[in-house]
């Protein structure tokens, strides 16, 4: 069969040819312009892993004591909380509400009447509130002391970390806003 008088293998062989050199001119232009065909390039967004939240043991008078998880970053008052808040019988004067919680921590809320026991770590079975360690607290430890604040704990590490640590607790009077008055009130809850 033949359309305006050339034969259809002719017809075909024009197009495919048409086609073939179309392919080429693209492909010579890609190259031409240095751009290959190359797969999108793949950017890798960093994400910050989610924070590993706090196991904290709150005890005393709260109305739901045991373990309570609590976001990086909470405080004592949060803690309370989460353990169903304080009893009418507590006495919150002696702890540090605002003080940052760490993993492992204890805090102790004391009934009315009771010593102070805003302590962190372990009681070590003996009833009462646990010491804390000059020598080794962090920062958020310490600020579970009564009075001791993210400023004074601070000053409290950078004391020990200048003088190779504490040989006695009466050294804590040499850190700057320590008085006697908060010497006297740290002097039963830590350790040199």
């Amino acid at each position: 069969m033949a359309t305006a008088g050339r034969p259809l293998p002719l017809i075909l062989a024009a197009a495919a040819a048409a086609v073939v050199l179309l392919v080429a001119v693209v492909l010579a232009a890609g190259q031409a312009s240095g751009s290959e065909a190359e797969a999108p390039a793949v950017r890798v967004v960093p994400t910050a892993a989610a924070p590993t939240p706090a196991l904290v043991h709150v005890s005393g008078a709260v109305r739901h004591p045991g373990l309570v998880a609590l976001p990086a970053g909470s405080r004592i008052i949060d803690a309370i909380t989460a353990a169903g808040g304080p009893t009418g019988a507590a006495d919150q004067s002696g702890v540090n509400l605002a003080a940052r919680v760490a993993d492992g921590q204890q805090v102790v809320v004391p009934k009315r009447g009771a010593p102070s026991a805003a302590a962190s770590g372990s009681t070590a079975g003996t009833g009462g509130p646990a010491t804390v360690s000059l020598g080794s607290a962090t920062a958020a430890q310490l600020e579970t002391l009564p009075r001791i604040g993210p400023a004074l704990a601070a000053r409290i590490i950078a004391y020990r970390d200048a003088h190779g640590g504490f040989s006695s607790v009466d050294q804590l009077s040499e850190v700057g806003g320590i008085g006697p008055k908060t010497l006297a009130g740290l002097r039963d809850l830590v350790v040199p």
